[in-house]
């Protein structure tokens, strides 16, 4: 039985934050230990504990670990609806940080969607007062394989779903 796009989308982003993923250690090292607490076509909320090889130089969470896990939250929580979507704009909003052990909750829902294209807002929120430390908003487009897209990008298609299948 195939799986459905938000069991994919979840096996996809536990992959990435657990590291059996190949190919995507930077990530891996910036969501790891994320946790999902709740998954829906749609909306995902979870749960982030910020460890050492998150922290910039003063020992706050580092701004490009926060956008990267914005990046690879956003994007599964937009695949759960449906086919593979690439960003096309990322935008963070910085409004305040976390140290090392804080917990945090982040939840991501998509905003909108249509055609080949579709919003997703992410959350980061500090776990014990629920004060915002980010506001992520990305933009994304379809690369469904077309004629004019070429073999690398269906290549690149069947690697990912290759991986994801593997999970």
């Amino acid at each position: 039985m195939e799986e459905s796009p938000l069991e994919v989308a979840v096996k996809w982003l536990e992959g990435i934050a657990d590291g059996r993923i190949e190919g995507r250690e930077f990530e891996a090292q910036s969501i790891r230990g994320l946790k999902i607490l709740q998954a829906q076509s749609g909306f995902f909320r979870l749960g982030f504990v910020v460890h050492d090889d998150v922290l910039d130089e003063n020992g706050n969470w580092h701004p490009g670990a926060i956008a990267t896990l914005i990046d690879d939250v956003g994007a599964s929580v937009v695949f759960s609806l449906g086919p593979i979507k690439a960003s096309v704009e990322l935008g963070v909003s910085f409004i305040s940080t976390a140290q090392i052990n804080e917990e945090v909750e982040i939840e991501a829902r998509v905003v909108g969607e249509k055609g080949k294209i579709a919003s997703a807002l992410v959350e980061i929120r500090r776990k014990a007062t629920d004060e915002l430390i980010a506001l992520g908003k990305l933009w994304m487009a379809s690369n469904i394989i077309t004629r004019k897209a070429g073999l690398a990008q269906a290549q690149a298609l069947s690697q990912f779903q290759s991986q994801a299948s593997k999970l």
